[in-house]
């Protein structure tokens, strides 16, 4: 078990341009700039209630909408936690979180399982767009970050009627419930699993 949990990836293709570095005990300490500001936002929440340290710097063909950016800091993002832990000895491995916000609210669990797999509802999120983000895009965003993760995520919608407050609540509950997942506990000496591996 590594006592640093960072990572640092960068990603480039035709569409977008991404750098990234990630630390897994931090604060919330970073940038987000994305170039879609209701982006960044998420990014914010999801670095301070994950009690991540987070610098994210992306350009990308925003002239076609936000979808390439938004699908591929999820790629980045998700790439980073996988290498930042490691072989994943010594973590909870589960979390989960029901967060409310107004009159939204989102439950979220997490298995860092090593298997990708994504079971989203959107809780009737209403089309349209916020702050350049394309309500839509919650589910790429999501898809994108757990495979690339290798976890397995459920995340639920259960209330609301405000886009912002329905993806913002979504992306609190996330982030409480990553933060205890890849929490250390200090009983655990090797990996939580019968299988002796959690990398596939």
């Amino acid at each position: 078990m590594s006592d640093v949990r960072t990572a640092r990836k960068q990603r480039r293709t035709g569409e977008t341009d991404i750098s990234l570095e990630l630390g897994l005990d931090g604060s919330g300490a970073g940038s987000r700039e994305t170039g879609v500001g209701f982006l960044d936002h998420m990014l914010d929440l999801l670095a301070r209630h994950g009690r991540l340290d987070l610098t994210v710097a992306a350009t990308g063909d925003l002239q076609t909408g936000s979808h390439h950016t938004v699908e591929d800091v999820g790629i980045v993002l998700g790439q980073a936690l996988d290498a930042a832990l490691g072989d994943r000895a010594g973590i909870h491995r589960y979390g989960h979180a029901v967060v409310p916000m107004d009159e939204a609210r989102a439950t979220c669990a997490i298995d860092v399982s090593g298997r990708a797999f994504v079971a989203l509802h959107d809780g009737g999120l209403p089309a349209g767009e916020t702050g350049g983000f394309e309500h839509e895009l919650l589910e790429e965003f999501f898809r994108a970050f757990a495979g690339n993760a290798r976890l397995t995520l459920h995340l639920e919608v259960q209330a609301g009627s405000n886009a912002h407050h329905m993806i913002e609540a979504s992306f609190k509950a996330f982030a409480r419930a990553l933060r205890a997942a890849i929490a250390i506990d200090p009983t655990e000496r090797g990996v939580p699993s019968t299988k002796g591996t959690l990398t596939g």
